[in-house]
């Protein structure tokens, strides 16, 4: 069983043009599937696009980043509806709240997030959540929408340990990234050493926050998610091979993701 990068952003320009070096460097570190993030309606088409290239090895989430709100229309809330129906489609993300940046505003955030969350109860879509500094906004979204015991995962969190320990009582995943792997990330180190072993996914957010031992190195790219679960698997003092079936056992149980038809092989080599 190999690894799974459970979010990557492979339309990004600097991974969008080498995309067959990427899957092909996952396949030597023993990632098996990617989740590829589209954040607008554009995106989500070119993220789809690239699930049809590579159905064995990539799959898309599509849905409209909070950056985004300010630019959502009526119109493009359909189109992202549509996106939805596709077979590749495996998730409604990354949405959510972002009062970090605030790069739009924070009641049209809401409103966006809100939209979204009703295209996913229809569809029974599992939800990937962009939450930043908004914590006590996203998720009474959330439980007023009814989501409590469902789907949602906490994507790239960095919280504090009495967020995640409400995150696990309403039985909501949390994905690590590099971050976790950082010299200054104690605080995060203790809450992954502890959070429920079956809600545990790993992502690297690529070509964002690369993990050490690759830490600044530009893009990030999916085969470094290896570096991730190992520094989890020596954290959590589990073999490596342990944490690789956990996080993807419950990857696939997350976003439902089809068999392969293709196997390679896909044991991660020794560092």
């Amino acid at each position: 069983m190999g690894l799974i990068d459970s979010h990557a952003h492979l339309t990004d320009p600097g991974l969008y043009g080498q995309v067959e070096a990427v899957l092909q460097r996952c396949v030597q570190s023993g990632v098996e599937r990617v989740i590829t993030i589209g954040t607008d309606a554009a995106d989500a088409g070119r993220a789809i696009g690239l699930a049809e290239r590579f159905p064995d090895q990539i799959s898309a989430s599509v849905g409209f980043h909070p950056h985004e709100a300010d630019n959502v229309s009526a119109d493009d809330i359909a189109r992202m509806g549509e996106h939805l129906e596709h077979p590749a489609v495996v998730a409604l993300g990354e949405i959510g709240l972002d009062y970090h940046y605030d790069l739009a505003d924070r009641s049209r955030q809401r409103e966006i997030f809100g939209r979204q969350l009703r295209l996913a109860a229809d569809r029974d879509l599992p939800l990937v959540i962009h939450c930043r500094e908004a914590f006590e906004d996203a998720v009474p979204i959330l439980l007023d929408h009814g989501m409590r015991d469902s789907r949602v995962v906490f994507h790239c969190f960095t919280g504090t340990m009495a967020e995640a320990e409400r995150l696990a009582a309403y039985g909501w995943w949390i994905s690590f990234t590099g971050v976790v792997t950082f010299r200054t990330s104690t605080p995060l180190q203790a809450i992954a050493r502890r959070y429920p072993s079956n809600k545990l996914v790993v992502e690297t957010d690529s070509p964002y926050l690369s993990p050490v031992p690759v830490r600044g190195r530009r893009p990030n790219e999916p085969a470094n998610v290896v570096h991730i679960a190992r520094f989890l698997a020596d954290l959590r003092e589990i073999p490596f091979e342990t944490l690789v079936e956990q996080t993807t056992r419950n990857t696939v149980d997350f976003f439902r993701l089809p068999p392969r038809k293709n196997q390679h092989s896909s044991t991660p080599p020794p560092f």
